[in-house]
């Protein structure tokens, strides 16, 4: 099976975003599959040093060669990275044809990826949205005749594949809000490879932590008449926590955020960037922390997405315990000691607290949960299936 995977990794060459989309790559590669990472978005790249965007690819390009070259060397030569002005990185526009017209499956993470007429080759083409609410709410605004030009395109692209996909595992029950545009969204989860993760135990004190941006959305999406919001509008709720948590709280930060009113509340707070800066580093904080605590994006929590975040499966493959806000997904991935939803203040310090009263059984839960429900080969075989491959 030939396998070609799309993402923005040297995009936003970062540890978090760099675990997201490669774990589909290893994910499939641990499956025997023949695969290839293919980035062109059209767009610039984000230089995290500067904290700006550039034209210039070739330091992300560099950072994705290096990362898959250390998470799977016989991937470290099958990756192109197509630059906005049309040069290519990695490999060149002859090699990217012949990859996707050999290709049985075009998959698409996050839709990153421009579906240019070479692309469109591949067998099936599958579309992946890891932005429940966002990408549907494109399609909804095209159909009430609300949408610019960006989003119009946007909308398009999503239409052009052949199979949909979401990480909003909810989306078509009757208690989710997001619209399904006319589309059959197959459920899905993050792949988690899980040999990439040991299970070591946490050094004496360690926090709860977690790792985000406080706001990086321009444009909140609207479904019906109602805007929803991101990260900041939800932790905002949770402001107080620290002061009804018997453990110690500590955030990890990237971007602009009020890191004092957060500390005065506390919280500690750490920048993001320099905790998470390769995927070693991030997999670093992840085993020096306790477990995690985490609120969603307010988008996909008001609308009963049944989103779960990559980063905090990433957490339960350590055997750290989460206790992470209620999207829904209780109804898809079951609770319990290591897995702990919240949607009060209330429910998250008691949720805290039962951890604490009985971690070691919390953390076996937890990489029971991460092996039983997001380990890479399971999800990427199901990807497969349901793509009908």
């Amino acid at each position: 099976m030939r396998v070609v995977v799309t993402g923005l990794v040297a995009t936003y060459p970062v540890g978090g975003v760099a675990w997201d989309y490669l774990q589909y790559a290893l994910g499939f590669h641990a499956l025997g599959c023949d695969v290839f990472y293919l980035e062109d978005t059209g767009r610039w790249v984000y230089d995290p040093a500067a904290q700006t965007f550039t034209s210039d690819v070739s330091r992300g390009a560099r950072y994705l060669a290096d990362a898959l070259g250390a998470l799977a060397p016989p991937l470290g030569r099958a990756w192109a990275v197509r630059a906005a002005d049309g040069r290519h990185h990695g490999a060149d526009a002859a090699a990217v044809e012949r990859r996707c017209a050999e290709a049985d499956l075009f998959l698409n993470v996050s839709g990153a990826c421009w579906l240019r007429e070479p692309y469109q080759a591949a067998r099936v083409k599958a579309y992946l949205d890891t932005d429940p609410c966002y990408s549907q709410a494109k399609l909804a605004a095209v159909d009430a005749g609300t949408a610019d030009g960006d989003v119009r395109f946007s909308a398009d692209l999503i239409r052009r594949h052949d199979v949909f996909f979401t990480l909003g595992e909810h989306v078509g029950a009757p208690d989710c809000a997001i619209p399904t545009g006319g589309l059959t969204w197959h459920p899905t989860r993050q792949p988690i490879a899980l040999d990439c993760w040991p299970v070591d135990p946490p050094p004496a004190g360690a926090p709860f932590t977690t790792v985000m941006s406080w706001k990086i959305e321009p444009t909140p999406p609207v479904v019906g008449g109602r805007a929803y919001g991101g990260k900041d509008v939800e932790f905002e709720r949770f402001l107080a926590l620290p002061a009804h948590a018997e453990v110690p709280l500590e955030v990890a930060l990237s971007g602009a955020a009020p890191r004092a009113r957060l500390a005065a509340a506390g919280w500690r707070v750490v920048e993001g960037h320099a905790v998470s800066a390769t995927p070693a580093d991030y997999r670093r904080y992840i085993l020096g922390s306790r477990g995690e605590w985490s609120v969603a994006k307010n988008a996909y929590v008001a609308t009963r997405s049944g989103w779960f975040s990559t980063r905090s499966a990433a957490y339960l493959a350590c055997g750290r315990p989460v206790v992470v806000q209620d999207t829904g997904w209780p109804a898809h991935v079951p609770p319990g000691p290591g897995v702990q939803p919240f949607a009060t203040v209330e429910e998250a310090a008691a949720a805290l607290a039962a951890v604490a009263a009985e971690y070691p059984r919390a953390r076996e839960h937890a990489r029971a949960v991460a092996v039983e429900h997001f380990d890479a080969k399971r999800v990427c075989a199901r990807l497969l299936a349901d793509a009908g491959l």
